[in-house]
């Protein structure tokens, strides 16, 4: 690309295959790729919302209505898509839930946005606005939100139930929120005055069979491995657990060296030798009490005859996670020199089971007197609801984790952000100049959320609005939502239908951020060879360009 001088002389600045476009053109192109990420997500949104067949090129199909699964299975080209789907990836790591919120907000965003800049409204008013909006909405959202007892058992249920009524595993969400809470409530933890409970630590294991209500909490950690030895016990009650992170086989030196042998004696000698180096790691072991052996290394084949005539039952290769998990849910400590191994190292537990499950044998460790790392075992039919199910536990467990750290919930059902969105239009009138125009653009861009319930539910869209915006007028009428299973508008507190505050927060600050970045963009530059558009693509990488 050139320009040309005062004195008429071309200058050279970009190479001849860049391609670029700005101003207008460059924010069209942006804005618009944004907001097809969020039409796609549209119809997920709710109860009543539609589940997205995904199949990627290996053929693998993933069926799921989950925000945060369909945006990272869906393989995009375009920039602006990309931070859309990266908005949903720190929605997801964050709070764990309202990633498909989110992503909706911050497209309604960029498209009120849109309408602004061709009235001539200057990015930069926009963002201004958008700003100003974005903290009297989140005032409101700190100002209606109730206090939750993290003992009140009824709540948390709704809750989580909450988080799983728009997928496909809701037929059996009390059962499973049952098991998500007494999940949380064990991995809770206390740090530096803050109440925590990491998600980290709740080890989540599938395997198809049974049903969905089959689905079990276990008080401790499930290893998928089988015992290494045949003659090893298969249950041990008042198991004492030694975690070892060391080969217990004969070192192989660093270097080659050969070992000439000349008689049947000398080998005897040289077998009896690596015998009786296994033994004394086996005995190490076993002197402490360990009567459940845990290797995050191989065990030698005579190493397993040992411990098998010990009456010990042991596995190997057990993945660094579950080693971690083991620890924290049995007390014990992962050593990783045998010398150093001693009693008080040992983890503890009710009983270590091997148990059958469909083809496959697993390790049962349970029963553990106060485990700070249990495990949920998901049973299903069929493979997809497996991982539907997994989906699921996983938002729920977030929503509950978010309860604990910030013990705040909003009513849900539309009803927060239209409670928002009135707030947000009050405050607009305080406002002069053209910043209003872009502050009641975020009161309306916070109003799709109710809009889309209503649509995925089949419902009247004018008339669900109307009535919100009456609700939401009178006194006390701040937790009215969309009923999607009927007509017209109903409490959603008396419902049920509660969210944690921190993700209608999260949900704010992510949309309000992307859209704010996008709007900032007024020069596009790239290189066809750069893969953003393809040669003779439109400049800026138009939607034609998008591969989902």
């Amino acid at each position: 690309m050139s320009y040309y001088s005062a004195g008429g002389q071309p200058v050279i600045v970009l190479r001849e295959d860049t391609e670029r476009s700005k101003g207008r053109d460059a924010r069209k192109s942006n804005m618009m790729a944004a907001q097809i990420i969020a039409e796609v997500l549209k119809t997920t949104l709710g109860p009543k919302g539609m589940d997205k067949m995904l199949i990627d090129s290996l053929g693998d199909i993933t069926i799921t209505s989950d925000g945060a699964t369909i945006l990272d299975e869906i393989d995009v080209q375009h920039p602006a898509a990309k931070m859309m789907i990266e908005v949903a990836k720190t929605q997801d790591k964050e709070v764990g839930d309202g990633t498909t919120t989110s992503v909706v907000f911050a497209g309604e965003l960029l498209k009120k946005a849109n309408g602004l800049l061709e009235d001539n409204i200057h990015p930069s008013i926009i963002i201004a606005g958008y700003q100003k909006a974005s903290e009297k909405a989140l005032e409101t959202l700190s100002k209606v939100a109730v206090d939750v007892d993290l003992e009140d058992r009824e709540t948390l249920m709704k809750l989580s139930n909450t988080s799983m009524r728009s997928k496909a595993v809701s037929d059996a969400r009390d059962h499973l929120s049952g098991i998500v809470i007494d999940a949380i409530k064990q991995v809770i933890e206390q740090r530096n005055g803050e109440t925590l409970a990491d998600v980290e630590n709740v080890q989540i294991v599938k395997k198809e069979g049974k049903s969905l209500r089959a689905t079990e909490l276990v008080r401790g950690i499930i290893v998928d491995k089988e015992i290494v030895h045949a003659g090893m016990p298969k249950k041990i009650k008042e198991a004492k657990i030694a975690l070892i992170d060391t080969p217990l086989e004969v070192k192989k030196t660093e270097f080659d060296a050969e070992i000439r042998i000349t008689s049947p004696e000398s080998i005897k000698a040289f077998l009896d030798q690596e015998s009786e180096m296994l033994k004394k790691k086996v005995d190490q072991v076993v002197a402490t009490g360990a009567n459940v052996v845990f290797c995050q290394k191989g065990i030698d084949d005579m190493a397993q005859h040992y411990l098998a005539k010990a009456g010990a039952l042991a596995a190997r290769r057990v993945k660094k996670s579950d080693m971690e998990k083991l620890a924290k849910a049995t007390g014990g400590k992962v050593v990783n020199n045998l010398a150093d191994l001693n009693e008080k190292d040992l983890g503890h537990c009710g009983v270590v089971e091997e148990k059958k499950v469909g083809n496959d044998k697993m390790i049962f460790v349970e029963e553990c007197k106060d485990p700070q790392a249990v495990a949920i075992f998901i049973r299903a039919g069929l493979e997809r609801m497996l991982d539907e199910a997994e989906r699921t536990l996983n938002d729920a467990l977030y929503v509950i984790s978010d309860v604990a750290k910030v013990p705040k919930m909003v009513a849900g059902g539309g009803s927060i952000e239209m409670e928002m969105a009135k707030e947000v239009r009050e405050y607009a009138t305080k406002i002069g100049g053209r910043e209003q125009l872009a502050i009641v653009g975020f009161a309306e861009a916070l109003e799709i959320i109710p809009r889309i319930l209503a649509e995925n539910a089949g419902l009247d869209i004018l008339d669900t609005m109307v009535a919100m915006k009456a609700a939401h007028a009178k006194k006390g009428g701040q937790s009215m939502g969309v009923n999607v299973y009927d007509e017209g508008v109903i409490s959603m507190m008396e419902e049920g239908v509660v969210e944690p505050m921190v993700v209608k927060e999260q949900a704010i600050k992510s949309g309000i951020e992307v859209a704010s970045m996008i709007l900032r963009i007024d020069d596009v530059m790239a290189a066809k060879s750069g893969g953003m558009g393809g040669p003779g693509g439109p400049p800026g990488g138009m939607p034609d360009d998008m591969d989902m």
